[in-house]
């Protein structure tokens, strides 16, 4: 047996005991329904891994994946090293593989590196060869459809694992009108897209300057014609930006989850440090996917079983 898929397959059938009262009957539904939340940090702001173990028991998640930065360099690709961490002070590759080395039963890993660094595909093959799940989050300035991002492809069709970029207008993966040259290179590679450009562009009339816009939405952006177009193209629900497209016209968002329903993935990308109430954008964004959904089916598919179906958990 393919020992790596037997671990992956345990993980997502285990959830843990999480203590008494109110964490208790939160693991109990976690256990009925669990949650894989494919997009997490360790340090990120400052907070402990402790906090985030919390936060993600808290929010009832039972299953997740954590994205490290690449190593800390200054270069035009790191904006001069402010981008360093994911902007955000984030953990490296060697931080979540030992939070999930930690905690087996709750967290897989992924690996990342800076993309135009020269050694970019032996510090991934490293973390990739060590059970990883995902290249990401890929947060740097080079165009979206570059060689850089494409030697990176290269590493993740290799290794049969996603890739996950932030899309961002004029700061990172540039260009997401030009992501179809990328997808057409690499069918066999499966995309996430997340983050503000990828998000306004559900908008047919989106403002590529506006990182959240507001209102209502007209449908036909370039990231709806990307899911519709390309199979192996996925959307990632995290951070504000994810929050901010649902929430902004429901209306629409019912409809998009519906026709996009098998290719958007819960994540949270929530650097707070309780995992409960109106300052946890992870718990509201699951709220939002429970309550938008047209059936129970689809709010399944988006918060566990694309998840699994996409990592072969």
């Amino acid at each position: 047996m393919n020992t790596t898929l037997s671990r992956r397959r345990f993980l997502i059938s285990t959830s843990t005991a999480l203590g008494t009262g109110a964490l208790f009957h939160e693991t109990q539904a976690a256990e009925a329904e669990p949650i894989i939340d494919i997009h997490q940090h360790t340090h990120y702001h400052g907070r402990t891994d402790a906090q985030m173990l919390k936060h993600q028991r808290a929010m009832g998640v039972t299953t997740t994946i954590l994205l490290p930065a690449g190593k800390p360099v200054n270069r035009a690709s790191t904006h001069n090293g402010k981008s360093n961490g994911l902007a955000a002070k984030t953990g490296g590759n060697e931080t979540v593989q030992a939070m999930a080395k930690r905690h087996p039963k709750e967290f897989l890993f992924g690996a990342n590196e800076v993309p135009d660094l020269p050694d970019m595909q032996k510090e991934l093959e490293k973390y990739l060869k060590a059970d990883a799940v995902i290249i990401g989050e890929q947060k740097f300035k080079v165009p979206c459809d570059s060689k850089f991002v494409w030697a990176v492809a290269e590493m993740a069709q290799e290794f049969d694992v996603p890739m996950l970029l932030h899309f961002q207008h004029n700061t990172y993966n540039l260009g997401i009108e030009n992501f179809h040259k990328t997808l057409e290179k690499f069918p066999k590679v499966n995309f996430i897209g997340h983050a503000q450009a990828w998000w306004g562009n559900i908008d047919k009339k989106h403002i590529q300057k506006i990182n959240y816009p507001q209102g209502k939405v007209t449908p036909g952006g370039t990231t709806d014609k990307l899911l519709s177009n390309y199979e192996n193209m996925f959307g990632d629900l995290s951070a504000g930006s994810g929050l901010n497209a649902l929430i902004r016209d429901e209306a629409h968002t019912k409809e998009f989850f519906d026709r996009h329903q098998n290719q958007l993935l819960y994540g949270s990308d929530c650097a707070d440090s309780i995992g409960r109430g109106p300052g946890c954008q992870g718990s509201r964004t699951i709220a939002a996917v429970r309550r938008i959904s047209k059936t129970k089916k689809i709010e399944r598919k988006l918060l566990f079983e694309n998840s699994k179906k996409l990592f072969k958990l």
